[in-house]
């Protein structure tokens, strides 16, 4: 039996980050992960996703783009595979990138699954190990449709749809968050009838209204198409293709398809993994409770990532790990603001915002100001070619501070930690203006956004 001060369970961008905070603190630590370091993110989701988009925006340049720049082709082919390939290495890649920083920090790593026996002993491959300490970071699976049965051929989640080495002839994309917005666009650029079916009233449901509202409209105008509001009623599996039975103020409709998508949410991965053993609590959904240090209702166990249902984003869970390692040594943390961690979707256009949306500013009780300024007005931006979408900027009245920044357009997860740090410093508008932005970026918009909430518009 092995002992340790720490043990972290999980191997993700939660787990691994907590397990390196833990190791730089003196605490002797170990990581048990039951499929591969990385986690979802490295392996399944935010990087193999990204190395996607890249291939989608080099062939949406290449189709549509390319008269613009004086560029001609007589026989332009799209080889999805070799963009599934690619996607591949560069996940394998940083994967064994992670396995050298657990041992340049002197972390054990245990593959398998890790039970809890005790709340100080876990099972893993038949042996036990034991930990004064133990920081849970067992992420989340996707949530499906009850009666759905995933094949990985004509039912898919992201997890099958990154193994695809064929796009889609046609699809029906199930759920318009942020994977479900991005797999539309990979599929699309090339070349797949792609269809959006979301049950909220706009895509991407968590993000500002009029950012939800121009993603839709830069959808439909790539010929996308998008049903909201819309609730599936049933799938039917044909074996070579599906029907989904939808319906909208009360009127229903059958689309067809080669291939489903489900992206609607996840589940914790919370069960059978020992946790009444251990006496760690639950809420009704299976998310682990936590407090602000990342405390579950047991001194010593911590929970950080997708299972403690707080924000489900690779970011937020390495920011919890360091919190939960700092507490374990006994350090000052400070508290997470949830509503101030950036939030980023990798369509084209991009989406990008942090802190509150123009509604929740509202319904918080704020007196509010709004300044909007496009990218069309842009020098960079019509310099590429990307002069679509707009930032918007919002401040509540008395003392102008900046409550929500929320961008739509190229690349603008790029151009997001900025206003996130200002906003965590409580920033106004006049600092903001007033804060002097290069020339010619698109980052010039955040500031010339500042001005119009200020009533006081330079370039428009």
């Amino acid at each position: 039996m092995a002992s340790y001060d720490t043990i972290v369970i999980g191997g993700g961008p939660g787990g691994y980050v907590a397990a390196i905070k833990a190791s730089q603190l003196g605490q002797k630590t170990a990581v048990i992960e039951k499929m591969h370091l990385g986690g979802i993110c490295l392996n399944w989701g935010c990087i193999p996703t990204k190395a996607l988009i890249r291939n989608a925006e080099v062939a949406n340049l290449l189709q549509h783009e390319s008269k613009t720049f004086g560029f001609s082709f007589d026989n332009l082919k799209l080889d999805y595979s070799v963009a599934q390939k690619r996607s591949r290495q560069v996940s394998s890649r940083l994967v064994k990138g992670v396995g050298f920083l657990m041992k340049k920090n002197k972390i054990d790593v245990h593959e398998g699954l890790a039970t809890f026996k005790s709340p100080t002993e876990v099972e893993v491959n038949g042996e036990t190990h034991s930990a004064k300490n133990y920081i849970i970071a067992t992420g989340a699976r996707a949530r499906l449709i009850p009666g759905t049965e995933i094949n990985g051929k004509t039912l898919l989640t992201y997890h099958q749809a990154l193994q695809l080495t064929e796009a889609p002839q046609s699809i029906i994309v199930i759920g318009a968050g942020a994977i479900g917005m991005e797999f539309s666009y990979v599929f699309k650029a090339y070349g797949a009838d792609v269809t959006v079916v979301e049950m909220l009233p706009n895509v991407l449901p968590l993000e500002d209204e009029e950012i939800s509202q121009e993603m839709e409209k830069q959808f439909t105008r790539e010929k996308i198409k998008v049903h909201t509001g819309t609730k599936v009623e049933k799938i039917d599996d044909h074996g070579d293709s599906v029907t989904v039975t939808i319906s909208k103020n009360g009127k229903s409709e059958q689309l067809k398809a080669q291939m489903t998508l489900i992206s609607i949410g996840v589940l914790p991965n919370s069960d059978n993994m020992g946790l009444e053993a251990a006496g760690v609590k639950t809420n009704e959904r299976g998310f682990i409770v936590i407090d602000d240090q990342m405390k579950t209702n047991v001194d010593h166990i911590y929970a950080i990532g997708d299972v403690t249902g707080k924000l489900a984003l690779a970011h937020v869970a390495s920011a919890q790990g360091i919190v939960a390692a700092e507490a374990i040594a006994g350090h000052k943390t400070r508290p997470l603001k949830y509503p101030n961690m950036p939030r980023c979707t990798y369509t084209h256009p991009e989406v990008a915002s942090v802190g509150l949306t123009e509604a929740q500013a509202k319904e918080q009780g704020y007196a509010i100001k709004v300044g909007k300024f496009p990218f069309q007005v842009n020098g960079k931006a019509l310099g590429m070619n990307e002069n679509a979408g707009f930032v918007k900027i919002v401040a509540e009245e008395k003392y102008n501070e900046v409550l929500g920044v929320h961008m739509i357009g190229s690349h603008v997860t790029e151009l997001l930690a900025g206003p996130t740090g200002m906003i965590n410093l409580e920033t106004t508008l006049e600092e903001l203006a007033a804060t002097v932005h290069p020339h010619p970026t698109m980052s010039e918009v955040v500031m010339e956004a500042a001005h119009v909430a200020l009533g006081e518009p330079i370039h428009i």
